[in-house]
């Protein structure tokens, strides 16, 4: 009967130091750059061991990584509560939206975290391999809104690769900017909200037209 109050706790401390390492790590690669940050600076500034580190994380790239299969699970997360009745345009851009909130709405710190990502090779590689992940699983998610065979219709896959394009591109032009850019419009730099509508109004007639595969043996 007490078994598993002390395994909660167990979980809670495990938890709190994987947050420490990932916060301390987030912001001594931000601001000293991938290669020129230590796995032993990451540990001090935590306040943990290089081998505790190690418990937790196989390399510097794992807590990067980390942080974007968090992003991933919202997007995936918020497709799937959209009503099914929702035009495909409005529910992927609600799902895109979730993720530019979870980046924008921690501002200076992910807006760095993000310029690492794309200005480091080994960084950006591993994202573009996340987004892989993340075009399976939309596209898997939108099939079964939809009622389509993923495996043989084209719509869910490159609907997919359309709304990861469109939250590429807010990425890219959000991280570039100086400053503002909060998620309701403020600020002198680029307005998130704006930017991700405009993408999406951009692709929406694409998304809303969705079209089934013939048949092998059909016209």
């Amino acid at each position: 009967m007490t078994s598993r109050p002390a395994a909660t706790l167990a979980q809670r401390k495990r938890q709190l130091v994987a947050d420490e390492l990932t916060r301390a790590a987030l912001d001594l690669l931000a601001h000293g750059g991938f290669d020129a940050v230590t796995v032993d600076e990451i540990a001090t500034a935590a306040g943990v061991s290089k081998r505790t580190f190690f418990r937790y994380f196989a390399s510097k790239e794992d807590v990067v990584v980390q942080f974007l299969a968090a992003l991933g699970a919202a997007m995936r997360e918020e497709l799937a509560r959209r009503p099914v009745a929702e035009a495909p345009s409005v529910a992927l851009r609600c799902a895109v939206w979730r993720c530019v909130q979870d980046c924008a709405g921690h501002e200076e710190r992910a807006r760095s975290v993000v310029r690492l990502i794309l200005s480091t090779p080994a960084l950006l590689a591993r994202f573009l391999e996340r987004q892989a992940q993340w075009r399976d699983e939309l596209a898997a998610q939108l099939a079964v809104r939809l009622g389509l065979d993923a495996g043989r219709e084209l719509y869910p896959r490159l609907a997919a690769d359309m709304a990861l394009a469109a939250f590429h591109t807010v990425l890219q032009r959000w991280s570039a900017a100086d400053g503002g850019g909060e998620v309701d419009g403020g600020g002198e730099g680029v307005d998130v909200a704006a930017l991700t509508e405009n993408c999406f109004a951009v692709i929406a007639p694409a998304l809303d037209a969705v079209v089934r595969t013939p048949a092998p043996g059909r016209a």
